[in-house]
């Protein structure tokens, strides 16, 4: 193979141009996306317990790569998730722990809009899914964040494994929690993740779409909403003033 008049020979070396190939293209993407007046949204999901280490650690890359989004990808909001790298949540204790501090301090410094993703362990049509997400959304509204971006049941890897039901109860828990003191959500989240975390191993797989939902009219089976209710009461034991 050749490149302007030079052999590569090297597997590596020619790994490294067609990275490079990819780079660019993005770039060239991004540069489009700008001169047109695109909105754009720049995603990225640093890994709890990989490469950048513990929470500390990850936090400070979660920060670094938002804001390199901003300055060096002309993004106009950032769209964040930190995940476990063994559960492969957002969830847990760690990842929630990340994500808030990374957003309360970009709040308290800047004017950026951030979203963050929702990638709970158990599946539609569970009282730990809808628990679970309401979690992250607590967490989110309560460290700045403007935008929520979910919710993918089962870890968002299963097919037909997201529904409406999800998404109602994590808009409904950051309503619920807009405007609290920081110390009182911490209180409830410090009451609420235990219940499921205790529960990974064995997390319920839930239902697929087609099984909590009726597909012509696009409404929850009876026996969703009554697992949404049941849901919303223990948010309620827990100290969360969620209306519906």
């Amino acid at each position: 193979m050749t490149n302007a008049g030079h052999r590569i020979t090297d597997a590596h070396e020619c790994s490294q141009l067609n990275e490079l190939k990819m780079d660019m293209c993005g770039l060239n993407m991004l540069a489009g996306w700008t001169t047109e007046g695109d909105t754009i949204m720049v995603e990225q999901m640093p890994i709890f317990g990989g490469y950048c280490g513990g929470i500390e650690e990850t936090a400070i890359c979660d920060v670094a790569t938002t804001l390199a989004s901003f300055a060096l990808f002309s993004g106009n909001f950032h769209l964040d998730g930190p995940i476990h790298i063994r559960w492969g949540t957002t969830t847990s204790k760690e990842t929630l722990q990340i994500a808030a501090h990374a957003a309360a301090a970009i709040d308290a410094n800047t004017d950026l809009l951030l979203a963050n993703q929702y990638y709970p362990m158990a599946g539609p049509c569970t009282e730990m899914c809808l628990i679970e997400t309401a979690a992250q959304a607590i967490s989110d509204t309560g460290s700045g964040r403007e935008l929520l971006s979910g919710s993918a049941a089962a870890k968002g890897v299963v097919q037909d494994k997201t529904t409406g039901m999800e998404a109602r109860i994590m808009g409904e828990a950051a309503k619920a929690a807009a405007g609290m003191k920081v110390s009182d959500l911490n209180e409830i989240l410090a009451k609420i993740v235990p219940t499921y975390e205790a529960k990974y191993t064995s997390a319920p797989a839930g239902k697929t779409f087609q099984e909590c939902y009726d597909v012509l009219s696009v409404k929850p089976t009876a026996e969703y909403l009554q697992v949404y209710d049941n849901a919303v009461k223990a948010l309620r034991d827990f100290g969360l003033d969620i209306k519906h």
